[in-house]
């Protein structure tokens, strides 16, 4: 185990998780552990993980090709193991600059959902934690995220993406926490919360990030420290042709506390370039490396009970 700041005391217990023993620190209070890697292997564990590969993905409501996964970014997902690769109990995804099929970075798209659209691990509700190390740089953008299972009411981001984790690596003392919801694409919507990490500290050290949700409230967490929550959302299935619609009155939203009430999966990959930070220049060092110590998921112990009451901001119209 890999030790930083955040973790001050280490107690070596001993949890099974699907038949895995797993030598890991005892739960938060509430929480038990149903599901985790460790990476304390010499492969990434295939009946976890699987990627993605290449720049983008076909849009069938659109009949159109999306480049760039939507965000003009420039790399190229591969399965090779010089962009993610396993040792001495780290997770490493690397972006790498090298020219591969007419792009000009590789890297690497890890999640817990097969490329045919089959589950590997999905879970609705719970507490999601990475112990990370994030790459920093002009142009590199780390994540850790979360999106739908089954797209129950449509595509993005009518059944919703939750942020757990993701950042600019041209600044490297912020931290994003975001939802975003809505109706398909062009009419979605975000809540996002920046988080400025203590004085000194940057991603570019471990820091266990973590989002515990709940029906209605989804809260955000570094180092054991809440710095966001969310209890107001929305989704409309509403569509005019192939793009999404704005609703208009309260019937065109789907029943509370949609899209955040089905099972996501989980995502970690390092993106170069894009919409959201820009593109690398003649300063960003490559490879650019992200660190993954520990992936482990809780759940509420009791249960969660009815969702909480919606709030009255980030909603399309007036209040609930």
């Amino acid at each position: 185990m890999h030790v930083s700041g955040w973790i001050l005391t280490i107690i070596g217990i001993t949890i099974t998780v699907a038949g895995t023993s797993l030598a890991a620190e005892p739960p938060p209070p509430g929480w038990k552990l149903v599901w985790a890697d460790e990476f304390e292997g010499t492969e990434i564990d295939r009946t976890k993980w699987d990627r993605d590969v290449g720049n983008g993905f076909y849009n069938y409501a659109a009949n159109t090709w999306i480049s760039g996964w939507g965000n003009d970014e420039l790399q190229y997902y591969t399965r090779e193991p010089e962009n993610a690769f396993v040792k001495e109990g780290l997770l490493h995804i690397r972006a790498v600059k090298e020219s591969v099929q007419g792009f000009g970075y590789t890297s690497a798209k890890l999640k817990s959902r097969k490329r045919d659209g089959s589950e590997l691990f999905a879970k609705k509700y719970g507490r999601f934690e990475f112990r990370a190390k994030l790459p920093t740089g002009k142009g590199v953008w780390p994540a850790l995220w979360m999106l739908p299972q089954d797209e129950k009411y449509g595509g993005w981001a009518s059944s919703g993406e939750i942020d757990v984790l993701e950042a600019r690596g041209q600044e490297p003392g912020k931290i994003l926490g975001t939802l975003h919801f809505g109706s398909r694409w062009p009419a979605n919507a975000e809540a996002s919360q920046t988080f400025a990490l203590p004085s000194g500290k940057t991603i570019a050290d471990f820091h266990v990030y973590a989002l515990e949700w709940d029906p209605g409230e989804i809260r955000w967490f570094v180092g054991g420290e809440k710095y966001a929550t969310q209890s107001s959302w929305w989704s409309s299935s509403k569509s005019d042709g192939p793009n999404g619609a704005k609703p208009a009155t309260e019937a065109d939203l789907n029943p509370w506390p949609a899209p955040f009430d089905q099972p996501f999966y989980l995502i970690m990959n390092v993106a170069v370039g894009g919409k959201f930070l820009g593109n690398p220049d003649e300063t960003t060092a490559f490879p650019a490396e992200m660190l993954v110590d520990y992936v482990r998921v809780y759940d509420k112990e009791g249960g969660y009970g009815p969702p909480k009451p919606r709030g009255n901001t980030n909603l399309p119209f007036g209040k609930p």
